[in-house]
């Protein structure tokens, strides 16, 4: 570890998620001898390449506009590089690192052959006209096109960046190459795409759930549950809760949360997501559609009682006071459907309180699950139907989850699902490394 923050200095995410993989896995490969000699651990921690690029558009005054543009292609020992692509403020080098890091090992859970990338750039779509996000997605391809193919490293939607921007995007590199491929996923279904990709990460969060109380003889019917954040991963999780009989209390953005004690039915989920998807709209503004809610300004979800948590906004938004508050009111589960939402102190509370926790790289690993599945329908030529996707989706998860127990059930039969996951995903990397000799 001290290498790692010698080598990357200044990139704290990055820097963070390393050491939460080292101190699951060094326990494992301790007596063996292939992995150090080899140097397997240090060599995933180094991408294969992280390219940067400049990236100019107009706009709609006619003004010259810069953005910074990356791509990070982390391991490929196991497949094309797979991730996504997120347009946000805080887009910088080290979250994409981080990013692409997770994203190796969440794909190699999913049992499908995808290595891990991410990529994106510092461009805020907030704000910005249809006009000015497709002539900054155009500019943005233009210069990636060179670096990815459906082969070679395929990019898909995150943060930011939704089926519009696939759409933008896929037509400049169809321009370009003059190449319909699968190349992107996350495409819409008339040109590719898969059904169920939207509701896919939310859904197998909640599958992942399921699966852990199963091991416990609970169920959902009757739980509590609380979910930060509002967009495509809350709403749908919160949609798949609510279909198993939990009642969910509350979604939250950036400026606060709204606590509704009575429960988000399907109608007002749909609410959510049409005001956050087609007017751009604040979740402050639940209350005054739904008046027995409460809007709790600059706050985080964690202190309101539950059984089960959510965390499915952004990363690093759960801590350790959080994690310890959920634990004394009463939380027995927690499902990360955002990228390490859950800092390193909060996850240590939760292996501490024996909570059941499902780290991101497994728990919401539905979404580039069905991407790798939408990369198979591509190279049939073929659309499978939602019925044959959805018992997929099931299936995978529960997958990963019996990968977890096998390398994370412990002492007294508590599974530490962050080790199991990290272990997992590791030696399926580690071993087709090992395989391939020192490149």
């Amino acid at each position: 570890m001290e290498g790692v923050k010698r080598r990357n200095p200044h990139q704290p995410e990055f820097v963070q998620a390393v050491q939460e993989v080292a101190e699951d896995i060094f326990d494992f490969i301790r007596d063996k001898a292939d992995y150090h000699d080899q140097q397997i651990l240090r060599r995933i921690a180094e991408p294969d390449r992280i390219v940067s690029f400049r990236v100019c558009w107009e706009d709609d005054r006619g003004n010259v506009r810069v953005q910074r543009g990356w791509r990070v292609q982390n391991n490929n020992a196991i497949g094309p590089y797979k991730g996504g692509i997120r347009f946000h403020p805080s887009v910088n080098e080290s979250v994409l690192k981080f990013l692409a890091f997770e994203q190796t090992f969440k794909n190699a859970l999913t049992g499908l052959p995808m290595g891990g990338g991410k990529g994106g750039a510092n461009f805020n779509p907030k704000g910005k006209s249809v006009r000015e996000i497709m002539r900054f997605c155009q500019s943005f391809m233009t210069e990636l096109y060179r670096h990815i193919g459906a082969d070679v490293d395929v990019p898909a939607g995150d943060i930011g960046v939704g089926a519009r921007e696939i759409g933008f995007m896929f037509g400049q590199y169809k321009r370009i190459t003059n190449h319909f491929t699968g190349v992107l996923t996350g495409k819409g279904l008339e040109y590719g795409g898969s059904l169920i990709r939207p509701e896919a990460t939310g859904y197998g969060a909640v599958y992942f759930l399921a699966e852990m109380l199963a091991v416990k003889g609970q169920d959902l019917t009757g739980k509590t549950a609380v979910i930060s954040g509002s967009g495509n991963v809350a709403t749908h999780a919160a949609e798949k809760l609510v279909q198993q009989g939990a009642r969910v209390v509350t979604l939250s953005d950036s400026a606060g949360f709204v606590h509704d004690p009575a429960g988000l039915t399907q109608e007002k989920i749909d609410w959510v997501k049409a005001h956050k998807t087609h007017r751009r709209g604040r979740i402050e503004e639940y209350v005054e559609a739904f008046p027995g809610a409460t809007f709790h300004s600059g706050q985080t979800p964690w202190g309101v009682p539950c059984d089960v948590a959510l965390p499915c906004a952004t990363q690093n938004e759960l801590s350790g006071d959080d994690a310890k508050a959920l634990v004394a009111n009463g939380c027995i589960a927690v499902a990360e459907g955002a990228n390490m939402p859950t800092d390193l102190a909060g996850v240590h509370v939760f292996k501490s309180a024996r909570t059941l926790f499902a780290p991101g790289k497994a728990a919401n690993a539905g979404g580039v699950a069905v991407s790798g599945l939408e990369m198979s329908q591509n190279s049939e030529r073929r659309s499978w139907k939602e019925a044959e996707l959805q018992q997929m989706l099931k299936d995978i998860m529960a997958g990963i989850h019996q990968r977890c127990v096998a390398y994370g059930e412990g002492e007294g039969g508590y599974i530490d699902y962050v080790k199991g996951a990290n272990v997992a995903g590791f030696k399926k990397v580690g071993d087709a490394m090992l395989a391939f000799g020192v490149v």
